[in-house]
């Protein structure tokens, strides 16, 4: 009898933003609750920034998702964005503020691997100083992590939009 071991993929979830300024910390949040739910194949950083040092996590995954808010101004037109990342071929921007996309450059530059990914955008209205979600956001957060969930049981590259 031959017995067949399924690979699971290794997942890294990133999720950023000023936990200080409102809807700006609904990435980081949901990578807090992600963490807590303890799957053996996902890690989830909750970070303020992207900063260089996530590129050799990222090397280290078959899928990473990046989690972050997106002004809104209508939020009857809010929508939550789910985009595939690509690699961003200008390395030499890594500054203050980082996207998703220099972060998969430096990931291939440096570790000559880039894994599946994706940048999920939270609608978000408030910035202001609070530790509160909006109303908006915070039914969105409810939804990403459902997302997310349906994603993890598909657990097969480009399941996601």
């Amino acid at each position: 009898m031959v017995k067949l071991i399924m690979k699971k993929n290794k997942i890294l979830i990133i999720g950023y933003g000023n936990t200080l300024r409102g809807d700006d910390g609904v990435g980081y949040k949901i990578a807090e609750i992600i963490e807590q739910w303890n799957i053996d194949n996902i890690t989830s950083c909750a970070v303020h920034q992207l900063t260089p040092d996530l590129a050799e996590k990222i090397s280290q995954v078959d899928t990473v998702i990046f989690i972050d808010a997106v002004p809104i101004t209508d939020i009857n037109s809010a929508k939550l964005e789910i985009k595939t990342i690509s690699v961003n071929q200008k390395t030499n921007n890594l500054a203050h503020h980082n996207t998703p996309k220099q972060l998969l450059s430096l990931t291939q530059a440096i570790y000559q691997k880039v894994p599946q990914a994706y940048w999920i955008l939270v609608p978000a209205t408030n910035f202001n100083f609070s530790e509160e979600f909006s109303p908006i956001t915070q039914k969105y957060v409810n939804l990403t992590l459902g997302k997310i969930k349906e994603f993890l049981s598909n657990q097969s590259p480009g399941n996601f939009l």
